[in-house]
């Protein structure tokens, strides 16, 4: 069974820059879109960033300008590009994705059907 597997996470101070890496466990798997969530102590899960195969991205307000998603094609590698980064960046950051083609890039966590366990980020002020 495939799986998700996040790395990259870590503390920083305030304005510093992190990169995330998404991987499936099997070459195989071929979804269409791969997004980026994270979920803040006492906070529900959001969406921050989306790529599909096609290329096209869509991000979260919160990180606009500060977060670049991105993608290996040929070793199925979602990345996060994390800069400029704040307290409130602070989460455990998910990667998700779906074969489903939807029309949209969404960050609707029902819309993704695999999930990895995570990796933390800190940000300290």
């Amino acid at each position: 069974q495939v799986q998700l597997a996040e790395s990259g996470g870590g503390s920083v101070q305030s304005g510093g820059s992190l990169t995330l890496s998404c991987t499936p466990s099997l070459s195989a798997y071929q979804p269409y879109w791969m997004a980026w969530f994270r979920q803040a102590p006492g906070k529900g899960r959001e969406g921050v960033a989306v790529i599909g195969k096609d290329g096209r991205t869509t991000y979260a307000d919160s990180v606009k300008g500060r977060f670049t998603v991105s993608q290996d094609i040929t070793k199925k590698t979602m990345f996060l590009q994390m800069t400029d980064l704040k307290p409130e960046d602070t989460a455990m950051y998910y990667c998700a994705s779906t074969r489903t083609d939807w029309s949209y890039a969404s960050l609707e966590i029902h819309d993704y059907n695999l999930w990895g366990q995570g990796t933390a980020v800190t940000v300290s002020s």
